[in-house]
Formats: structure tokens, C-alpha cells, sequence
């Protein structure tokens, strides 16, 4: 009786094993993973600087791509150090508690960063569709209160899953086939029932990221009425141009996303790697691609991304 209350216990450390199928390639794929997190540190970090030191970019929009910016750093350094370390060293072991907090922190992040694009999203409507009132809406103290709200939301909807998984019999089972730590990963090496962990996961993904999805989705279908009634065809390419580039951030955002959820509880038919691969997807791309993106399609942003390489590149040849 007391052995089986002992295996009972969840494991004192994990083995990821990286890419599932893929063990031989692992050094292939690490390159691309360390290249893609390399412009991600480089791209964010000079995306924060040049808005944090630029008083003229604190405005609104700028606000909210540094809170993007913050929340890609964030969640690509949760997760690529240590698939790095996996497909390096072989260094795959990571302690329960190491465990949980980064499947806490993963989720957490994502359900923030999905809130951030929401908030851009009605940043763009206020602008396009009713910009008389931009400033007295969209103030400083308002945008902290969004931030605040983004970050705790995230918080409170992911916060049980820790004693969701917990509450579970692991038998001792330790091999996680994945390159990191998330809820459904772990709940599936539990040998007891797990249909309470997989609706609430499944509530999660539909009250936070279904949710701002569909709230992007009446934002810009508002934004595209109002646009589309102007009278000026330069004013419809402006107006259309100042979304362009947020559309592009959701698209590469959610898309992953998406096929990832629904490959991981409906696609038992998809190999495991497929998953795995997904999984990484979501968590490397859109951080690498956001900073590209809003500096090549942000005038202001690009002006001063050039001015800033000027200046590098004149005090090196000096």
C-alpha cells in the first residue's frame, strides 16, 4: 500500500526528449531554432529601445507593440534556451516544480500576448472609426489598466492548471515527449483520468483566445465598413495601410496556434513530431517576424531603426 501511494507521486524531474522521431536531426533543426531566437532578442530588444527612448513614440500604438515586443522576449526565452540545451547536451532533465512553472509561465505569456493584439486591434478601430475621440480614450493610465488586465487575465485562467496537474497519479512515468513544458504534455502521462484537465484547457483556449479572435475578427470588420465608405481612395490605402501590419502579426500569431490546439486534441492521426513541431512554431515565428514586420510597415519605426544602424555604423569606421 505505501509503495503505491509512493508511485503514486508525481516525478521529482522530467526528461524532455526533444523532437519525438527527429532524434538524429535534432543538430539540423537547432539551427534555424538558434538563428530565429537570436533576431528575436535582436529585433525586440532594439524595438523596445528605440520606442522607450524616443519620447515622441510614446503614443498609444507604440505602447502596445513595446508590451508585444516584451511578451515575444518573454515567451521565446521560456521555452528556446532549454530545447536548445535538449538538442545540444542532451540536456533534457527539468525538476516537477521547473516544470509546472514553465508550462505556467508559457500559457501565461501567450493568454497576454493574445490580450495585447485585442487591445491593438481596438486601438486600430478608435483611430479609424472614431478618431475625435482617440486621445480621451485611449490614455496613458487607460493603457497601463489594459496592460495590467492582459497580465492578470492570464494569470487567473492559467493559475489552476498548476493544482489541475498536481491533483493527477503519474505513476513515476517521466519521459515528456516534447521540447518543453505545457499543460496537455504533462496530463497525458498521468495514469489517472484526465477529462478534467482537458476541458478546461479546452475553455481556456475558448473564453481567452477564441475570444480575442473573434474580437479581432468584429474589430477590423468594423474598421473595413469604415474604411470602405470613405470617400478618398489615398484616404482608404492609408487608412488600410496602418492595419496591414497588425493583420499580418494576428495572422502569424493565431495561425500556428490554432493548428497546433486542435492537432493536439483532435489529431491523434498526426505524428508526434507534427505536434512537436506545431507546439515550437507558435513560440518561435511570430516572435522573430513582429519586430520585422512593424519596422519595415511603421514609417516611424523604420526611420529611426536606419538612423539608429547610422549611427552604429559611423561611430565603428571613427
Amino acid at each position: 500500500m505505501l509503495g503505491a501511494n509512493h508511485s503514486a507521486l508525481p516525478p521529482a524531474t522530467y526528461i524532455l526528449i526533444g523532437i519525438p522521431g527527429l532524434g538524429a536531426s535534432h543538430i539540423w533543426i537547432s539551427i534555424p531554432f538558434c538563428l530565429m531566437y537570436v533576431v528575436t532578442l535582436l529585433g525586440n530588444g532594439i524595438l523596445l529601445y528605440i520606442i522607450l527612448t524616443e519620447r515622441s513614440l510614446h503614443r498609444p500604438m507604440f505602447l502596445f507593440i513595446s508590451m508585444l515586443a516584451t511578451a515575444d522576449v518573454l515567451l521565446s526565452t521560456t521555452t528556446v534556451p532549454k530545447t536548445l540545451a535538449i538538442f545540444w547536451f542532451q540536456a533534457g532533465e527539468i525538476s516537477f516544480k521547473a516544470c509546472l512553472a514553465q508550462m505556467f509561465l508559457i500559457h501565461t505569456i501567450f493568454i497576454a500576448e493574445s490580450a495585447v493584439l485585442t487591445a491593438m486591434a481596438f486601438d486600430r478601430y478608435i483611430a479609424i472609426c472614431d478618431p475625435l475621440r482617440y486621445t480621451t480614450v485611449l490614455t496613458n493610465s487607460a493603457i497601463r489598466r489594459i496592460g495590467l488586465a492582459a497580465i492578470t487575465r492570464g494569470f487567473c485562467l492559467i493559475f489552476p492548471v498548476i493544482f489541475l496537474v498536481k491533483r493527477l497519479t503519474f505513476c513515476q512515468r517521466n519521459v515528456l515527449p516534447h521540447t518543453y513544458c505545457e499543460h496537455m504534455g504533462i496530463a497525458r502521462l498521468a495514469c489517472s483520468d484526465i477529462t478534467v484537465n482537458i476541458w478546461y484547457g479546452f475553455m481556456v483556449a475558448i473564453l481567452a483566445i477564441g475570444l480575442d479572435a473573434l474580437l479581432i475578427a468584429v474589430s477590423y470588420g468594423l474598421i473595413l465598413r469604415a474604411v470602405f465608405r470613405l470617400s478618398s481612395k489615398d484616404a482608404r490605402l492609408k487608412a488600410l495601410s496602418t492595419c496591414s501590419s497588425h493583420l499580418c502579426i494576428i495572422l502569424m500569431f493565431y495561425t500556428p496556434a490554432f493548428f497546433s490546439f486542435f492537432a493536439h486534441r483532435f489529431g491523434h492521426h498526426i505524428p508526434s513530431y507534427i505536434h512537436i513541431l506545431l507546439a515550437n512554431m507558435y513560440v518561435l515565428i511570430p516572435p522573430m517576424l513582429n519586430p520585422i514586420v512593424y519596422g519595415v510597415r511603421t514609417k516611424e519605426i523604420l526611420r529611426r531603426v536606419t538612423k539608429l544602424f547610422h549611427q552604429c555604423f559611423t561611430k565603428s569606421i571613427t
